[in-house]
């Protein structure tokens, strides 16, 4: 038996393109609406809950239905659940920008979070089918630098869009916006994409998509309602009764394995070194971006008073840092340096978030834009050495045949990470900010509360240092007959080249 891609399809630039747009909206929408969250309160009424739901809400849906989607993908075809996904992204997109109340644009972010759950992973196993072994790298570093581009201009086109009020949508077209790229993408994707399954026949694990997707709303349910709610008992017992979902998911997903090889998750997959260890690293390092890209925008818009402009504004050091970062990450420093690049972006990070700290506490409602670009660059170049290499080295390792349940895993995990961090936002950040201030004491609340949730990402970040130990310490060379690319019937995972 042959590897499934013999000789690089000359379209496959194009199909690049198309998948890394898509994954570039989903980025955007992302920090977009983050930028735009004042101005849906004020226009919409909406409430602390539900501002969160409009977050936490669509990284839920995106993180309960990422594993499914990717082996949806494996069984059905990449290319038609990447269509299938795009077109329904653009759907909840409209619906979203329409929404009449705050309920519907909660419901509307939800929907699209589903969506974006079966587009996504695509993306990673369309690249990792399309394209050889030796150009993968060169792949994931303008992955990473899509990254930073998402994260750049997301805050700003939400800001503009925001201010511009465009024929008195007020923040609407923030969500509108989506709907010629989503049009152009499915119009092209259907063109430009060679569709790729696995070599084998799979079957939908339909109770593992039950286990996963209750585990995952038995975890982050409770914790993003719990403030709000009291911290109710029932909040506590449902939290910790889903480790047991997931020990009950582990078992299954064994059972399935040996009974006909078509388990939702491909638990031999955390047989290898690089993939097991990159996952801890995702979901840990998720937790940190929830949390920070949330409080930012509330401690900018809200305690400082600043408009949504001058808040897009001041994050674009932060980008540039990302996108630049990432740019060399793959390409010169991680050939030379392996695991060491990655944990230096850790401390990096690190430093960044303790230099915010200071400036927060030293400047209080005084502070400038230009003051916070030094801490905000060295924590866009601590996230651009992190973003591009890590996607790389957990698929390293991984056979074509698994590409979308490992991609599924790949996003699943940050996804995971990122609903819990925004969850704990209500603990962190609101949970330290009295209900009854008086608009005098609005200010320092806020400066208080998101030095308090700093604290906490610098010993998230502490930890993702702590677990980069684990990676392997250098790249493995990418060859003919690696993982791969080699006969998926050749060897079991774990046999796989890795990072050593």
């Amino acid at each position: 038996m042959t590897s499934p891609v013999t000789t690089p399809d000359r379209r496959r630039w194009f199909a690049l393109a198309i998948v890394m747009t898509a994954a570039f909206m989903d980025l955007v929408d992302v920090t977009i609406v983050n930028i735009a969250i004042p101005s849906i309160q004020r226009d919409a009424g909406a409430t602390v809950s539900q501002v969160q739901w409009i977050t936490a809400g669509y990284a839920l849906a995106f993180a309960a239905g990422l594993i499914t989607g990717g082996r949806l993908g494996d069984i059905y075809g990449r290319k038609r659940l990447f269509l299938i996904g795009i077109a329904g992204f653009t759907l909840a997109s409209a619906l979203c920008g329409f929404a009449a109340n705050p309920e519907m644009l909660v419901a509307s972010r939800i929907l699209q979070g589903g969506m974006a759950a079966m587009m996504v992973p695509q993306v990673l196993s369309i690249v990792h089918a399309t394209f050889p072994a030796e150009e993968r790298g060169k792949v994931f570093g303008l992955f990473g630098m899509i990254v930073g581009l998402g994260a750049v201009s997301g805050p700003l086109l939400g800001a503009l869009l925001t201010e511009w009020n465009l024929f008195g949508l007020e923040w609407r077209p923030i969500f509108l916006i989506n709907l010629p790229v989503g049009i152009a993408g499915l119009l092209l994707g259907r063109r430009f994409i060679s569709e790729s399954k696995a070599p084998r026949a799979l079957k939908l694990d339909l109770v593992g998509v039950v286990l996963v997707t209750l585990g995952l709303l038995m975890l982050i349910y409770p914790l993003t309602r719990g403030r709000e709610l009291g911290w109710p008992v029932w909040g506590h017992v449902v939290m910790g009764s889903s480790v047991l979902v997931f020990g009950a998911l582990v078992a299954y997903e064994k059972y399935k394995t040996r009974r006909d090889g078509s388990p939702l998750v491909e638990l031999s997959l955390f047989k290898v070194k690089s993939f097991a260890a990159g996952i801890a690293v995702q979901v840990v390092f998720g937790v940190a971006l929830g949390v920070f890209f949330l409080v930012w925008t509330m401690y900018m818009q809200v305690g400082l008073g600043w408009t949504a402009l001058h808040a897009g504004l001041t994050g674009v050091p932060f980008s540039i840092a990302v996108s630049a970062a990432a740019g060399i990450s793959v390409q010169k420093l991680v050939p030379r340096f392996g695991r060491k690049v990655l944990q230096a972006g850790a401390l990096a990070m690190m430093t960044g978030v303790l230099l915010y700290i200071w400036e927060a506490g030293r400047y209080g409602t005084g502070i400038m834009s230009w003051q916070m670009a030094l801490p905000l660059v060295v924590m866009g170049v601590g996230m651009g050495l992190i973003v591009a290499p890590l996607t790389d080295a957990v698929l390293s390792g991984v056979p074509r045949e698994h590409a979308g349940s490992a991609s599924g895993l790949i996003n699943t995990t940050q996804q995971m990470g990122t609903a819990l961090g925004l969850g704990l936002v209500a603990v962190v950040f609101f949970g330290t900010i009295d209900d009854h201030l008086v608009p005098a004491e609005v200010g320092q609340a806020f400066i208080d509360a998101f030095r308090n949730s700093l604290w906490y990402v610098t010993g998230v970040l502490a930890v993702i240092f702590l677990l980069m130990f684990a990676l392997p310490g250098r790249p493995a060379q990418h060859v003919e007959g690696g993982a791969q690319d080699a006969d998926p019937a050749a060897g079991p995972v774990e046999k796989a080249p890795e990072l050593v």
